[in-house]
């Protein structure tokens, strides 16, 4: 039987998982907060506080009944990863600058940007889009998209 999933806040779920997962959280956090209760009626003076004690640890009941259910209900994505092709991310730098202007130079980022923009393999992507934007007004910009080599320089 194939299991129903569902996406919730960005997430795929599993329907049954879900229930589960809520029935969890709802016994730890209220079986934390009545017995956090019972036990502070006796220690702390004020009835009210304890009871805003027992608030607090059912609120940890609820952290505790998140992290059950995470061990429990392993997730239900399917990541795939594929290269997107250079051709079309060209397209879209281009279409981006069309609409909002310069995407600006690699120049003005700081080095932690670049590291990451070389870590995702995307360095080369805007170095030849910021070389299109830096070349002489006789030279024709870099714009061309079938100009990219796979590797998404210039070929």
């Amino acid at each position: 039987m194939k299991p129903e999933l569902f996406e919730v806040w960005g997430d795929t779920v599993d329907g049954r998982h879900l229930i589960y997962a809520i029935c969890i959280g709802a016994i730890v956090s209220l079986g934390a907060y009545f017995i956090a209760r019972q036990l502070l009626v006796g220690w702390v003076a004020d009835a009210q506080m304890a009871r805003a004690y027992a608030m607090l640890v059912g609120i940890v009941g609820c952290l505790a009944g998140g992290a059950i259910s995470a061990t429990l209900f392993k997730p239900k994505r399917n990541v795939v990863e594929h290269l997107a092709d250079p051709a079309w991310r060209s397209k879209i730098l281009i279409e981006l600058q069309n609409e909002y202007g310069p995407l600006g130079s690699l120049a003005d980022l700081p080095p932690a940007t670049i590291a990451e923009l070389r870590e995702m393999d995307l360095y080369d992507l805007f170095a030849e889009y910021d070389k299109g934007l830096h070349t002489s007004p006789d030279e024709p910009p870099v714009k061309t998209v079938s100009a990219t080599s796979i590797e998404g320089g210039r070929s």
